[in-house]
């Protein structure tokens, strides 16, 4: 099964729901990255909140950044996502090992610890958007919750899970998010939330071969969800040789010499996808011709 993001609506429009499956993803994030398994379970939930958020935004050209400061081993994360489905991202620390935790489950909430959770949104204005709130849990899925009704006044539900096989590639990932809308009735309300405590967790709803749409049955239950369309995701860098060339013309003369009188090339590497990009001294001569 492809990667995808569901879109659906339910109770007579007065709930928006995502629904992903993002286990391509996740693993090759994990291949880029060299990811510890804790590390690739934390960084697969934000990428999966983060494509199912990024499918949100209107425009074409509007990005979403999440980016998580933390105290813990990991560091922190970053994902950017648009649109179409295009996700990638990264950890400060791709090798933090931990013990399970109290469950026997991936310590993600220890490997964040305490921290910061910040959603931009850049949709073309002068300033992006920037909304920030506390780590709740650092679990991820119940950050992201604590973040729509705080700083968006959206009630939301999300729930984000990866599962890893022995060997510690990605057996399955995926995720929800449901949002009630501000006209939401209390019989409708009363039935989502009696649902969502019933559900089992994303990991044992994906074992058990779910879906996306399979979830959303389950999560919206009795609420007649109504699949409007789904969005292929992929993790997509967008770094080429010849944006980062631009970067570096854009640092300036001083620097672009200083290089220069190295006498070496130079190597700069893409955190998103760790792709090494190497310049010769040549090369950098005729990006100083091109500076300003």
């Amino acid at each position: 099964m492809k990667d995808y993001i569901v879109r659906a609506t339910a109770g007579n429009n007065q709930i928006r729901a995502f629904a992903a499956t993002t286990k391509d993803v996740v693993e090759k994030a994990r291949q880029a990255h060299n990811t510890s398994p804790v590390a690739t379970a934390a960084l697969g939930r934000l990428l999966t909140g983060g494509a199912m958020m990024g499918s949100m935004m209107k425009n074409d050209t509007d990005m979403l950044t999440i980016q998580i400061k933390c105290d813990g081993p990991i560091k922190g994360l970053t994902v950017t996502a648009d649109r179409h489905g295009n996700v990638k991202g990264y950890v400060e620390n791709p090798n933090v090992m931990l013990p399970p935790n109290k469950q026997g489950k991936l310590d993600v909430a220890g490997a964040l610890d305490l921290g910061v959770l910040s959603v931009i949104k850049d949709m073309g204005l002068k300033e992006p958007y920037v909304g920030q709130t506390i780590l709740q849990t650092s679990e991820i899925a119940e950050d992201l919750t604590y973040y729509f009704a705080t700083s968006e006044q959206v009630p939301s539900s999300v729930g984000l899970g990866v599962l890893m096989e022995k060997d510690n590639t990605v057996k399955q990932a995926g995720g929800f998010i449901v949002q009630v809308m501000p006209f939401v009735e209390e019989a409708v309300l009363s039935k989502l939330e009696e649902n969502i405590k019933k559900i089992s967790s994303v990991t044992a709803m994906l074992d058990k071969g779910y879906t996306p749409e399979n979830i959303l049955e389950e999560v919206l239950a009795g609420l007649d969800v109504e699949f409007t369309d789904t969005v292929s995701t992929q993790f997509y860098c967008n770094c080429t040789k010849e944006r980062v060339e631009k970067a570096i013309i854009s640092i300036g003369k001083k620097d672009i010499q200083e290089m220069i009188n190295d006498g070496k090339e130079i190597e700069v590497n893409c955190h998103f996808c760790d792709t090494n990009y190497t310049f010769s001294v040549e090369e950098l001569k005729e990006m100083l011709k091109r500076s300003r």
